[in-house]
């Protein structure tokens, strides 16, 4: 199969593409180097064989000339992170939504039917929560207040008992609660309206927390594994927010490369005009503490700082159940939490 691969240069575009290449399909990379990812300018390595074209998914001609003889798309182009505030919002909306709409829209020019979407855990919000007395409940966003005061776990909406947290399926209703949450959503809706009209087909698969070789570091829009070891590279204390209780599920990026071979590799075989979400997650619960704790232990790196600081707009708890992901395309993780975070202590990052 020939795959169109979008921000194929980035630090899961590449994995992707190399788990691509090795499974034997053709490959054709279009990233546009954009300079908060690539400050070189330059394009990292790529297996051979991988074509690489230097190309901008909002341009709808360049786009439409990246799509001549592709079977399917993988689209991981975005701009990622929760970003520094709202004058983020216009390159979001841009990167993502405008984006996705070209390249959509190309699609459906040029007869490419077939797309594996890169999504995310942010659409749903708050994870999955049960009040003792009101069953599952959704929370609602927390008050700077009580983050003020050291309250950061999110009370019931109904009493305001302590809830538990649970894992989250893909049936749980959309909440994102900043504007790159928003704009991952759209993306999915978009999708979703492309295979309607055009007979498409498309999985979403939604990502929980991506760490490994090759992050990019010391950039407000890297995920706080990267930050933690960048920090650890200067000789410092990994800073972990709040008191360091916030749930995640922390996946290998070569499994989420391998997911998205199996995704790849199924969808020419769902109905026409239909759309898909998965989970991707490692199926193991850690804490942002634990994690900060096992990389500084495997760098031997000073241990984490507990600071109390806080993001609004993060959220506390989020935790995959990647159960269909599993049953209906065979996917499993193979890079345990220990041995991963192992090699990522001793595993440099991209400038």
């Amino acid at each position: 199969m020939e795959i169109l691969l979008t921000g194929g240069a980035g630090f899961i575009g590449v994995a992707v593409a190399r788990r691509l290449a090795a499974a034997g399909h053709g490959v054709r990379v279009l990233d546009a180097l954009l300079p908060a990812v690539h400050p070189s300018g330059r394009s990292p390595e790529l297996p051979d064989g991988v074509e690489f074209r230097h190309g901008d998914v909002r341009d709808g001609a360049a786009v439409e000339r990246a799509l001549a003889g592709v079977d399917a798309v993988c689209h991981q182009a975005a701009m990622v992170g929760l970003g520094l505030d709202l004058d983020d919002a216009p390159d979001y909306v841009s990167c993502n939504d405008l984006g996705t709409s070209v390249l959509l829209s190309a699609m459906a020019r040029t007869g490419v039917r077939q797309l594996v979407l890169a999504g995310s855990m942010v659409v749903y919000g708050e994870g999955s929560y049960r009040c003792p007395e009101h069953g599952e409940v959704a929370p609602g966003p927390r008050r700077a207040a009580d983050l003020d005061a050291g309250r950061f776990e999110p009370p019931c909406p109904r009493c305001g008992a302590a809830l538990a947290p649970g894992l989250v399926a893909e049936e749980a209703p959309g909440d994102p609660r900043n504007v790159y949450a928003v704009t991952k959503l759209a993306q999915e809706q978009l999708a979703s309206a492309w295979a309607r009209a055009s007979g498409g087909r498309v999985l979403t698969l939604r990502y929980h927390n991506v760490y490994g070789p090759g992050m990019p570091r010391d950039t407000p829009y890297a995920g706080v594994a990267s930050l933690f070891r960048s920090a650890l590279a200067r000789g410092e204390a990994p800073r972990v927010f709040e008191d360091g209780g916030q749930r995640r599920d922390f996946v290998h990026v070569e499994d989420v490369a391998s997911a998205n071979l199996a995704a790849l590799d199924s969808v020419g075989g769902r109905p026409a005009g239909s759309s898909r979400a998965y989970n991707v997650g490692s199926g193991t619960v850690h804490t942002v503490g634990e994690m900060a704790g096992e990389l500084a232990a495997a760098y031997g790196g000073p241990a984490p700082v507990v600071t109390g600081q806080y993001r609004l707009g993060d959220v506390r708890h989020i935790t995959a159940d990647s159960t269909r992901l599993r049953s209906e395309l065979g996917w499993r993780p193979e890079v345990s939490f220990a041995a991963g975070m192992a090699e990522f202590a001793a595993a440099p990052l991209r400038a």
